[in-house]
Parts: structure tokens; sequence; C-alpha cells
């Protein structure tokens, strides 16, 4: 099993959300816990993120929402290269709210693992143009959902059949061997 590594956002995901859901509904889930889900600092986050994915006994394949999709993209390279995809939800925008200003800047480069943003065109928190440009800087496939909000539980978003087809195509990915030319490049 590909182990699936959780990442709740800024004040974590609530029971109901597609993320707890997830945590507590699939076998090789593992939930990131943060010291502080309140007032976040990128480097103690960044770390906790970091120790989870190390600490797996395999590649992993990431779920991260919201404010943890930000915290992802700032992984060091040796971590990055242990990850085989992510699903990165409803990013946030850290330079639209002074609690999260110690996330910015927002990397803009192209991440070493394949990876799909999902976002809304009515998030308050991120808005749909800056989670485009986000996806292009980071080499990912874009899906952009309307009128979806935060993608959380206040949109309506407790069981996501769609998040969770989206994840299984990247678990699915992640289990096919890699053809031998393919590891050569």
């Amino acid at each position: 099993m590909v182990p699936i590594i959780i990442i709740p956002g800024w004040q974590d995901s609530p029971p109901g959300h597609w993320q707890s859901l997830w945590a507590a509904q699939l076998p090789a889930a593992v939930r990131v816990q943060q010291d502080d889900w309140i007032a976040p600092s990128r480097s103690a986050w960044v770390d906790s993120i970091s120790r989870t994915v190390m600490a797996q006994d395999q590649p992993v394949v990431i779920a991260a929402h919201s404010l943890g999709c930000i915290a992802t993209v700032h992984l060091p390279s040796d971590v990055a290269a242990r990850i085989q995809g992510a699903l990165l939800v409803a990013p946030a925008d850290p330079e639209r709210r002074g609690v999260l200003a110690d996330f910015a800047p927002v990397p803009y480069q192209k991440l070493p693992y394949h990876n799909i943003v999902v976002a809304s065109n009515t998030d308050p928190f991120c808005p749909a143009r800056t989670a485009g440009a986000y996806a292009r800087a980071w080499g990912s496939e874009f899906v952009r959902l309307q009128n979806a909000g935060h993608i959380n539980l206040e949109a309506g978003f407790g069981p996501w059949p769609l998040g969770l087809a989206l994840l299984q195509s990247l678990i699915n990915e992640a289990k096919r061997p890699v053809p031998l030319e393919a590891a050569m490049a």
C-alpha cells in the first residue's frame, strides 16, 4: 500500500471534513499533526510534514488542503524526492492573511512529482487566478470547480467522491512500475 499523507490547513480539518473522513477510512493514511494550528510557523509546519514523510518506509502520496498545500511546496528537496504524487486542494494565498505571512513568498517552481491542484472560482482565501498561477508554476494538472468555496466542510465538502477519485488516480500511478528507459533518463 502506498502511504497517504493527509496535510490539513490552517486551523486543522474538523470532523466531517473530507480530510478527516479519508484519514479515518483509508488504511494507509497518516495525518500530519501540528503543534500550533492557529498561529502557524512555516519552519515548524515544514518540519512536521518532513518528519511524517520521512518516517514512511516507502514513497508517499500527499492529500493537502489550503495552507497544507503551501507548506508542502516549501518542503526541502530530499523530502520532495519521497513524494510520488500530491493532491493540492484549495491552496491558500498567504499574502492575503497576516497570520499566514510566514508562508510567503510561495515557491513558483515546477514540483518534482505529479500533482493536481483543485481550486474553486469562489474560494474566499485564494482567487482562482492565483491558484491557476500556482498550478502553472508547479507543473500541475488544474481542476477548477464552480461555486465550491474553500472546498471544505463549510462549503458542503464532507464526503467528496471527486476528490477521492483524483487521489485514487495518483495512488494508482504511484503503484505502476517505472519503465526502465524512463528510470534511466
